[in-house]
């Protein structure tokens, strides 16, 4: 690899080598000889590729012989691969434009000619076969097109692997924390009686993507989610182009973003001299729900154990919430910030360990309102580290 392009990379090569190794080591766990990766935060993970062209299929083939990792994606987004990933350039591979959208070629079976190329054709290969951008079309044309391989499921093997992050990756985490503390106030400063939800919500947006004084912020894969009145009532509502009322309750659940890697934040806030006593008596048992559970997390706990403490907390309440209360995040891009693994719920027996990060959101939503109150943090040796400092309550003005 050249200095120039190193240069580009978010990470040393020592830590995309050692992330290689980790889901090739999966992989023979699985029995898994070729690996097909295709969700974007994943080929992120082993290669350092990024761009915006999950629109169209590509992905990152991991083949447990070779030293490297291949690239396969469009030809006008293999530059990309070059500038962004530590691929050497004998391993990124393009398909002519006459593959994009076309009813009679397919990507998947330019694939499939690379791997009877390399004598790759009767192996064990698994591909991600829920990830959001890997249709069913992309598995019928692989799999009519390497008869004579052994298809398996490697969905989110790579989503495992990167459950416990580097000290590098909480760097990153503790930066997008920064932001969005920051586009939280600016959230709090903007939306008012009066103004338009969509003017507050370009605010928020300006104060994401422009991030500190020290850093700059990247796009969210999640848009700012900021619902009012009876629009709190449902969790992935956003704004409007109508004003502010006094008596609104407004939720902000936001994402600071540094590098692809996410510190998702929710408030909620109640605009007006009064506040509806129904919401802050419910304001006040999320925040104290969410306090007990912060207070409770250690490595070693399940996440069902983590979820128990929540429950005990609201249950003398009479409120009660039937999804679950958190998830894993860090690397992502669109549609979602959640790692698809581990989830705050009964039933989930995940073990806690150092430098696993969740986002965790209580939120409850009833019929005519909503509160959400969040954190993300880290699990530490003996704790948790939550990565931003706000008033931890419901907001009012």
């Amino acid at each position: 690899m050249s200095e120039n392009q190193e240069k580009w990379l978010n990470f040393s090569v020592e830590e995309y080598h050692e992330r290689f190794r980790n889901v090739k080591e999966s992989m023979q766990r699985k029995g898994i000889e070729v690996l097909i990766i295709t969700d974007p935060a994943n080929m992120n993970y082993v290669t350092g590729f990024d761009g915006w062209s999950f629109y169209v299929h590509q992905c990152v083939i991991v083949v447990d012989s070779l030293e490297q990792p291949l690239w396969v994606g469009r030809g006008q987004d293999s530059n990309s691969a070059r500038l962004t990933s530590w691929l050497d350039n004998e391993n990124i591979f393009s398909y002519t434009d006459d593959y994009v959208h076309s009813m009679i070629k397919h990507p998947m079976e330019y694939v499939a000619d690379l791997l009877k190329s390399k004598g790759l054709d009767k192996k064990n290969i698994a591909t991600e076969m829920d990830a959001y951008y890997y249709t069913a079309k992309c598995q019928e044309r692989l799999t009519a097109s390497l008869p004579h391989a052994n298809f398996m499921d490697g969905n989110n093997l790579v989503n495992w692997v990167k459950l416990v992050k580097s000290d590098s990756e909480i760097e990153f985490m503790k930066r997008a924390g920064k932001i969005v503390e920051r586009a939280m106030q600016v959230a709090y400063d903007s939306v008012d009686v009066g103004v338009r939800q969509c003017d507050a919500a370009a605010e928020v947006y300006k104060a994401l993507i422009s991030g500190t004084k020290e850093y700059g912020g990247d796009y969210s894969s999640i848009i700012p989610l900021m619902p009012a009145g009876k629009r709190t009532s449902t969790p992935h509502l956003s704004w409007t182009d109508e004003l502010y009322k006094d008596g609104d309750t407004v939720i902000l659940e936001l994402s600071g973003n540094y590098k692809r890697y996410h510190c998702p934040l929710a408030r909620t806030m109640v605009l007006g001299s009064s506040v509806n006593q129904k919401v802050k008596d419910l304001g006040e048992v999320v925040a104290e729900g969410l306090n007990n559970t912060l207070l409770g997390i250690k490595p070693g706990l399940t996440c069902e154990e983590v979820e128990r403490i929540w429950a005990r907390s609201i249950a003398k309440s009479g409120f009660i919430k039937d999804s679950r209360i958190g998830y894993s995040t860090g690397l992502n891009f669109p549609p979602d910030w959640g790692e698809r693994t581990a989830s705050v719920r009964p039933g989930d027996k995940t073990v806690l360990k150092e430098n696993m990060t969740f986002h965790i959101i209580p939120g409850v939503w009833l019929d005519d309102y909503g509160v959400e109150v969040s954190e993300t943090f880290r699990v530490t040796k003996d704790g948790c580290e939550v990565f931003t400092n706000f008033k931890r309550a419901l907001l009012t003005k």
